[in-house]
């Protein structure tokens, strides 16, 4: 084992425990929120995680968008094979270890190259798309600063990585022509053989260093990439399968009620309940009941996983009627402030414990009331979501907590709320009056 293997080896095992560390503090944030059960119905999950998740089914709604994301994904995913090979080579010193496969080796390594370019093409296409067209989800405000030069160096970091890929296959196809020591003939390079001309005047030494400058690139590359992805909204590529598994399945309008309300409104129904009964006996030292959510550890934790999964692709505000006719409210934005917000608590967390409070919340710090009373909870953000995020569930909770807790609505619906409390209904008459229309009949 040489010095190249042992360095290789530290720079693995360190990438790997940095990682490991990150997402660690990723799954620590979203245990901060409340408990839920979403266990039921597995073969559902699985069936809707293999065809949402896996499937991209919602992605190729947009087709152009859709098809060369899953050329990337698929890239991605596929291209880790190789990426094996090289840990492989990187540790024991060998050089395309799998090349024992025979014919098989030639298709995955022709299987790669094929999907590589795919994927830098792709990835020229989407920048162009972000900052050459004006498309008017990817330069809404919230997509401003750090948002877009995440989106676009995440795209560049692509493009590198896979042409380090295609030049350090095309150099190592050379060197195989030429019968250089250790570089035995193995792999179909269909995309790589192409570019062999920038490489042919080069030395076979010269060759053999840019081969090996390439290959530590590329390696070295992903590493960082992984490290790159808890910081980065690109992190949805690990948690989007979770996050689909773990989905809401019951009707999109049905709303989870509080089963405090609901056992008040069940007693105010039953004719045959005691009013002035006495309540239950409770537990004194128990915290009173808090109606909706005011900050992110009010929420569940599956609102927090949806929102450290976001894409930030802007479909669901582009689908979005209230933003579409100009009002406040972007559920892109919802999503963000969430995850930005629980970012700051666990970042609090780290430094001062897991007590400290820093007079801060999500409801009015980052999401304001004006935002939310424009939601008309039609769903249409959580249909055209690809990876089954729920943002009405984090603006319905804000809401409540606003009406329940504070007692802050919007003037037009203080008259219904009143209508409610004097006669059980909107509407402004009694209950006694309520078939008078149909007397004339």
């Amino acid at each position: 084992m040489g010095i190249g293997n042992i360095v290789f080896i530290i720079i693995l095992l360190a990438a790997s425990a940095a990682f490991g560390y990150q997402a660690s503090k990723i799954r620590r944030n979203i245990l901060l929120g409340k408990d839920l059960d979403r266990n039921d119905r597995k073969k559902d999950r699985w069936i809707l995680m293999i065809k949402v998740a896996l499937g991209q089914s919602k992605m190729v709604v947009r087709p152009v968008a859709g098809i060369m994301h899953i050329f990337i994904y698929a890239g991605f995913v596929i291209i880790n094979i190789e990426v094996l090979e090289i840990v492989i080579d990187g540790i024991f010193g060998t050089h395309r270890a799998f090349a024992f496969l025979g014919g098989f080796y030639d298709f995955l390594i022709g299987s790669f190259e094929i999907l590589a370019f795919l994927v830098l093409f792709s990835c020229v296409v989407f920048f162009t798309r972000r900052n050459a067209i004006n498309i008017k989800r990817f330069h809404s405000k919230e997509m401003k600063g750090w948002p877009k030069s995440d989106a676009n160096l995440i795209l560049v970091v692509e493009v590198l990585l896979m042409f380090a890929f295609l030049s350090m296959n095309s150099t190592d196809y050379l060197l195989q022509q030429r019968g250089a020591d250790h570089y035995i003939a193995a792999g179909a390079y269909p995309i790589s053989s192409l570019m062999t001309p920038m490489f042919e005047w080069m030395s076979t030494d010269g060759l053999i260093i840019y081969e090996r400058s390439a290959w530590w690139f590329h390696i070295v590359g992903i590493l960082l990439f992984l490290n790159y992805l808890p910081i980065s909204k690109h992190f949805h590529i690990i948690l989007a399968f979770p996050n689909v598994f773990y989905s809401k399945l019951q009707p999109a309008g049905k709303f989870t009620n509080m089963d405090r309300v609901t056992d008040e409104v069940k007693l105010m129904m039953d004719p045959t309940a005691d009013p002035f009964a006495a309540p239950p006996p409770t537990d004194s030292d128990a915290a009173p009941e808090k109606f909706g959510a005011k900050d992110v550890q009010d929420l569940t934790w599956k609102n927090l996983m949806d929102a450290y999964s976001c894409t930030e692709c802007g479909r669901c505000t582009s689908n979005c009627p209230a933003n579409n006719t100009g009002k406040l409210l972007s559920p892109r934005k919802i999503m963000m402030d969430t995850r930005d917000r629980l970012e700051e608590v666990g970042k609090n967390i780290d430094k001062h414990g897991p007590e400290y409070n820093d007079g801060k919340a999500l409801l009015g710090d980052y999401i304001s009331e004006e935002e939310l009373w424009a939601c008309t909870t039609c769903n249409a953000c959580t249909d055209a979501c690809p990876v089954n995020i729920n943002p009405l569930e984090i603006i319905v909770d804000l809401r409540r907590y606003l009406v329940m807790e504070e007692s802050k609505n919007p003037s037009e619906l203080t008259g219904m709320f009143t209508n409610v409390e004097n006669n059980g209904a909107p509407w402004a008459f009694p209950q006694a009056d309520r078939l008078k229309w149909a007397e004339e009949f």
